[in-house]
């Protein structure tokens, strides 16, 4: 049985939450998934609270993920984007925050392109504030919509092998679901060119494959991850081409495997590089539930933490 609250005051990433705060999300989950599928999909369990979405980097589902789960729970709602802010100017990330805090605002769902930006914020002003993504590090509620996704589709995590495919080294969904599936009991392996596999992930306790096909004959779920060009100041293998014959999961290899396996993918795709579009729209796939599910979770991570409240 789950606690009945959360044990952080913020979620800053996943290893700053335990297995009870990850199940007591999930069961929170459930019961928003069966209201955002009625006809009346609100309920007015944020009407109170004020909720600044901060984004110093480009976002489309994660930022339209939280907005839609905001205004789900009848939030009151303030967009911020760095590139038309005073934040070009030359401005710091404590003095925009601060002005926004100045508009009382209780919660801050912040991505940054620096690894820490959420825990730094957290050390210097009140509002509670939900990591949406600081640099190549964490990703806490994609993790959190991934684990949801299996549980759903398999019935429980726990015992599962699920294969992360893809730009490890620049990749903080990465990270966040190995901390995330390892809580859940999960077996975790890594799978990819030998350049973007940082040196030392078998710290973490995950197995390193670089045969995409053993690779999938070993897991259950494969989690494809995009290639992170916009990360990476140098090339780290000779063509998007050859990456997509070595790594790119085709229907082919899908139906020459032993077993069924579930695929999924954070997105946004890279249709023909690490997965192809028969695969992506296929019945294996959970693509689209992944992105029903982050809704769900993110209403249920909003609602826990507006519980924290002093």
């Amino acid at each position: 049985m789950a606690a009945d609250k959360l044990s952080s005051r913020h979620l800053l990433g996943i290893k700053d939450i335990n297995r009870n705060d990850i199940e007591l999300i999930f069961e929170t989950a459930d019961n928003f998934k069966d209201v955002i599928n009625r006809p009346i999909k609100r309920v007015p369990s944020l009407r109170d609270i004020t909720i600044a979405n901060i984004f110093f980097e480009n976002s489309t589902r994660t930022k339209l993920s939280f907005e839609l789960a905001e205004k789900r729970l009848s939030a009151d709602v303030v967009n911020f984007a760095a590139s038309s802010s005073s934040v070009s100017k030359g401005e710091t990330l404590i003095d925009t925050v601060n002005n926004i805090l100045a508009m009382k605002v209780d919660m801050v769902v912040m991505r940054h392109p620096y690894a820490g930006a959420g825990v730094f914020l957290s050390k210097h002003i009140n509002a509670q504030i939900v990591n949406a993504g600081d640099g190549a590090h964490e990703h806490p509620t994609q993790a959190l919509l991934d684990a949801y996704s299996i549980r759903e589709k398999l019935g429980d995590v726990a015992g599962k092998k699920v294969v992360i495919v893809g730009d490890i080294l620049h990749s903080r969904v990465a990270i966040s679901n190995i901390l995330c599936l390892q809580k859940l009991g999960a077996e975790v392996m890594v799978c990819g060119p030998t350049t973007l596999i940082p040196r030392h992930i078998t710290s973490l306790g995950v197995k390193v494959e670089h045969d995409l096909r053993k690779a999938l004959n070993w897991c259950d779920v494969a989690n494809m991850l995009r290639i992170q060009l916009e990360r990476q100041d140098i090339k780290y293998f000779p063509s998007l081409r050859e990456y997509a014959m070595m790594y790119g999961l085709t229907k082919p290899i899908l139906d020459s495997l032993n077993k069924e396996i579930i695929v999924m993918h954070p997105g946004p795709i890279n249709r023909g590089v690490e997965i192809t579009s028969d695969v992506a729209d296929s019945k294996q796939s959970i693509i689209l539930e992944q992105v029903e599910n982050g809704v769900a979770i993110r209403m249920a991570v909003l609602y826990l933490l507006a519980a924290q409240r002093d």
